[in-house]
């Protein structure tokens, strides 16, 4: 089991469709099956193949977000560590974060706002994949940033109840086999008071704009993923999982039906992505 240990590092073994469209089928699946993309696979086998997605492209993961983005994601980002607003009392666990982005965002953000404590603040970066996890130590290193990391699925995690007082998950929970369990793990792990922060890829809802992002997506970013990374699969992959996650307003109230409450959220770039809060009051 994990213990919060500040300043130590602790790490635990591993252990264009319409959204529409996609619930309806999804609806008409037993619970033996999920979607990876847009093929259909066991449920079991989930978990695996997006292991196996993410340890082909962590590497390049953050140079493929800048490309792909063209460095939107790190203004999006920020957004999501303002609208946490953290103090240096916050204990934060960082789920699907294996590279540090989220985690090193957070620290710089409490360590500029709150100077005069001498407290680093307590982060834990929790991400399935090790490879990723690798790349997110290599970069703490080389910053001089004491974090503790964790290789752990986000839809079981080894942490005692109320642990938190701040939970972020940052374009992964989408990644995941059952979101539902994951969400009631944010709630779990949360104390009274806690928040909720998850910033992930949504619908653009203006239809040009749609045609348009929908083109990009699917005809330059797999080619992008095949010459940067030299991986066409796994960038078709992650485009699809986009359109298989849940609209804004659906997944609001997945959050909600866990018992997060005063739950929002806030639209970036045309709908692109979108940034989900809820608190746990209780």
């Amino acid at each position: 089991m994990f213990l919060l240990n500040r300043g130590k590092a602790i790490v635990l073994s591993c252990a264009s469709n319409s959204q529409a469209s996609y619930y309806t089928t999804a609806k008409r699946l037993d619970e033996n099956y999920t979607h990876f993309g847009y093929k259909t696979v066991k449920t079991e086998e989930k978990a695996g193949k997006v292991l196996d997605v993410f340890s082909s492209v962590a590497s390049k993961y953050d140079m493929m977000n800048d490309v792909m983005s063209g460095g939107l994601h790190r203004l999006w980002k920020d957004r999501m560590i303002q609208k946490l607003n953290p103090d240096n009392k916050a204990v934060l666990l960082d789920c699907a974060g294996g590279t540090g982005d989220i985690a090193f965002r957070f620290v710089n953000y409490v360590e500029r706002r709150h100077s005069q404590f001498t407290d680093h603040p307590n982060v834990t970066v929790c991400d399935i994949n090790n490879d990723m996890l690798e790349v997110g130590k290599s970069r703490a290193l080389e910053r001089g940033v004491s974090l503790n990391w964790v290789c752990s699925n986000a839809e079981e995690l080894p942490f005692p109840d109320q642990s938190f007082t701040c939970y972020t998950i940052a374009f992964g929970i989408r990644n995941c086999t059952n979101i539902s369990k994951v969400l009631q793990e944010a709630y779990r792990v949360l104390r009274p008071g806690g928040r909720f922060v998850c910033l992930e890829f949504s619908h653009v809802s203006n239809p040009i704009l749609s045609k348009i992002y929908d083109t990009y997506s699917f005809q330059v970013i797999p080619v992008m993923g095949e010459v940067i990374a030299g991986d066409w699969n796994s960038y078709q992959y992650l485009v699809e999982s986009i359109r298989k996650f849940p609209a804004a307003d659906e997944f609001k109230q997945m959050i909600s039906n866990v018992g997060f409450k005063v739950v929002a959220y806030e639209p970036l770039t045309f709908g692109t992505c979108a940034i989900h809060s809820g608190f746990r009051l209780k």
